[in-house]
This record gives C-alpha cells, structure tokens and sequence, in this order.
C-alpha cells in the first residue's frame, strides 16, 4: 500500500490533534499541592479550541484547569487565547 497525499494529510492531523489532547486541561498532572502555572496557562489557551471539542466526548477533560495557581495562570490563559484567536490586531486591520 503506498502512501499518498491524500492519505498523509488526515493522519498527520489526527496525530497532531492526540498529541495536543495528551496536554488538556483536566488530567491528574495538576493537583492542590502542584497547581498549574502561568506557562502551562499559555498552552492550555493556545490549545483551548482542541480541549472544547474533546471535552465534548470526554467528560475528564476541561477547557480550563481546575487546580491552578490564580491569576498568574488565568494571565497565561488570556495570553495563549489571544495569540490563537487574534486579540485585538483584527479589529485595527480593518478596511476602511
């Protein structure tokens, strides 16, 4: 069986999509005594758009880290969604 293009594209992005859903929110890394931090807030908002649709069909994992470390985390969340979803950049590109 000979590999295609065709065929390379889906399986490259379904091992990219478990390999982003191995480090969502809501696994037994964080606890009380280790809450996340402001680092692993940036990557949990930089994957926030994988995490919502496996928190779909996976009732372990969550949008966002339960046992986090306040607003040093919350700061990194903001941070990594805004670098995904654009911040505010698109609104001063717009045409006039």
């Amino acid at each position: 069986m000979k590999l295609t293009k065709k065929m390379l594209l889906p399986l490259l992005l379904i091992a990219v999509v478990l390999l982003l859903s191995s480090c969502a929110p809501g696994n037994e890394r964080f606890t009380l005594d280790e809450p996340a931090g402001f680092f692993m807030g940036i990557w949990h908002g930089l994957i926030m758009g994988i995490s919502f649709i496996i928190s779909l069909f996976n009732e372990n994992v969550y949008i966002y880290e339960l046992y986090n470390s306040g607003w040093a985390y919350d700061l990194g969340f903001i941070i990594g969604a805004s670098i995904i979803f654009g911040g505010s950049s698109r609104a001063g590109c717009r045409k006039k």
